[in-house]
C-alpha cells in the first residue's frame, strides 16, 4: 500500500551550475508528477544558473552550507539536515553526486528513519583521493544507489563491491524539446553567426571546455582536415585560453569557432553536420544523447557509459582514446559519406525514442521512489506492531 499523502522527498544537490549531473537533476524536479511526490531542494552551494528553474517550480529550498566536509559547522549543519528530515516527515533522501552522497547520506541514514538514495553519475574522476573512501561508506548507508548506465552500474559491482540487488538502472533522459527540428533557412542563419561558411562541413561538441572533454584531441584531429571542416566548440570553461592558443598554433583558428555557453531551449546539435564527443572520462553523456535526438551521426571516445549508447557502425562511430588521426578519418568518412550520416542519425533517434524517452525514465524513478516510500510504511508498522 502506498502512502495516501504525497511522497516527500529530500532531493540533494551540490550546486546549481550548468552541468551533466545538475541539468539532469533540475530536469527531474521538472518532470515529477507534483500530484504524487512532495520535493524539498537540500543544497550546499547558495546560487547559480540552475536556481530559477527550481523557483519557478515553487519547491521549497533549504540551503546546508559547509566550508568542507570535516569541520565542527560541517557537523552543526548535518545535525541540522536530520532535524529537518524528521520534523518535516521526509520519506527519501535522494543524493545526486559525490559531494551530496558524502555528506547528506550519513546523517539522513543515522538520525533519521528515511529510505536513501545515493548516486553514481561519473566514471572514475573524483575531486580528491579521499572522498571515494567516505563515497563508499555512503554506498553501504544507503539503501539504494542510482546508476545512470549500465556500465556504471557495473562498475558499481565490480569495483565498489556494491550488491546487484541494492543497484537501480535509471539513465538520463531527453525532453521532447530534444527532438523539435528547425527549418532549413534557421539553421543556415544560426551558423552564419558562429561564422561558418555556408558549404562546410559542420563538426560540432557540445561540452564544458575543461580537461577532462580532451578538446585536445579533437583540434589535433581538426589539423589534419581540410579547409571544408569547421569546428563549433559550445560550451566554456578553464581550457578556453589554451584551446585557443593551441587552435593558432594549428593554424586552424579560422575554422575553429567558440560559441561559448548557450543556454537555448533548442537541441543545438541539429546545427552541426556531425556531432563529437572525445572525452577522457564520462558516466553517461547528456551531449551525445542530445545528438541522437537531432538525428546527427556521432563520433565519441569509447569511454565510460558511451559504448551503453554507441553502437560502432549502428548508431554512431567509435574511436580510440587518444589517436586524432583515428578521429579525423572517423570525421572524414562521415563528411564523404551522406548515405551513412543518414543510416546513423535515424538509428540514433530511433534509439533515442525509445531508451530515453522522458515519460518511460521518469516512471520508472517514480516507481522506484514508491517502492522505497511503501518499505519506509512497512517497517514503522513493524515497530508499531513491535
Amino acid at each position: 500500500m502506498l502512502p495516501s499523502r504525497r511522497i516527500k522527498i529530500a532531493y540533494c544537490i551540490d550546486t546549481f551550475a550548468v552541468g551533466g549531473t545538475e541539468l539532469n537533476a533540475v530536469r527531474t524536479t521538472e518532470s515529477l508528477d507534483p500530484g504524487r511526490f512532495e520535493l524539498c531542494i537540500a543544497h550546499l552551494q547558495p546560487d547559480g544558473p540552475l536556481r530559477n528553474r527550481y523557483e519557478k517550480l515553487g519547491v521549497r529550498m533549504v540551503h546546508f552550507p559547509i566550508p568542507n566536509l570535516y569541520s565542527l559547522k560541517t557537523m552543526s549543519q548535518g545535525m541540522r539536515f536530520s532535524k529537518f528530515l524528521r520534523d518535516w516527515g521526509a520519506d527519501i533522501t535522494h543524493t545526486h553526486d559525490i559531494y551530496t552522497n558524502v555528506f547528506f547520506v550519513p546523517w539522513a541514514r543515522l538520525f533519521s528513519q528515511c529510505s536513501i538514495i545515493a548516486s553514481r553519475r561519473w566514471w572514475n574522476i573524483a575531486p580528491r583521493p579521499g572522498l571515494l573512501t567516505l563515497n563508499r561508506l555512503s554506498y553501504r548507508l544507503a539503501h539504494c544507489i542510482l546508476a545512470n548506465s549500465p556500465s556504471v552500474a557495473g562498475l558499481l559491482e565490480r569495483e565498489e563491491g556494491v550488491p546487484r540487488a541494492k543497484i537501480a538502472e535509471i539513465t538520463n533522459f531527453l525532453e521532447e524539446s530534444a527532438f523539435a527540428s528547425m527549418d532549413e533557412a534557421s539553421r543556415i542563419a544560426q551558423r552564419r553567426a558562429w561564422g561558418v561558411p555556408d558549404d562546410a562541413f559542420v563538426i560540432g561538441i557540445v561540452a564544458r571546455l575543461a580537461p577532462v572533454k580532451n578538446h585536445h584531441l579533437l583540434l589535433r584531429a581538426m589539423e589534419q582536415l581540410d579547409s571544408r571542416f569547421h569546428l563549433v566548440l559550445v560550451g566554456d570553461g578553464p581550457s578556453r585560453h589554451e584551446l585557443a592558443e593551441l587552435a593558432s598554433q594549428f593554424n586552424i583558428q579560422n575554422r575553429v569557432h567558440f560559441a561559448g555557453e548557450l543556454r537555448s531551449p533548442l537541441n543545438l546539435h541539429q546545427f552541426f553536420d556531425a556531432s563529437v564527443l572525445c572525452s577522457l572520462s564520462e558516466g553517461f553523456p547528456n551531449s551525445v544523447i542530445e545528438a541522437l535526438a537531432a538525428a546527427r551521426p556521432v563520433v565519441a571516445t569509447p569511454v565510460g557509459g558511451v559504448p551503453d549508447v554507441i553502437t560502432d557502425g549502428v548508431t554512431g562511430l567509435l574511436s580510440p582514446l587518444g589517436d586524432p588521426t583515428a578521429f579525423a578519418c572517423a570525421l572524414r568518412t562521415l563528411e564523404s559519406d551522406p548515405q551513412l550520416r543518414t543510416r546513423l542519425g535515424e538509428a540514433g533517434s530511433a534509439l533515442a525514442h525509445t531508451d530515453f524517452n522522458q515519460e518511460l525514465v521518469i516512471e520508472k524513478l517514480s516507481s522506484l521512489y514508491e517502492t522505497l516510500a511503501n518499505r519506509n510504511l512497512v517497517a514503522a508498522k513493524g515497530r508499531i506492531g513491535g
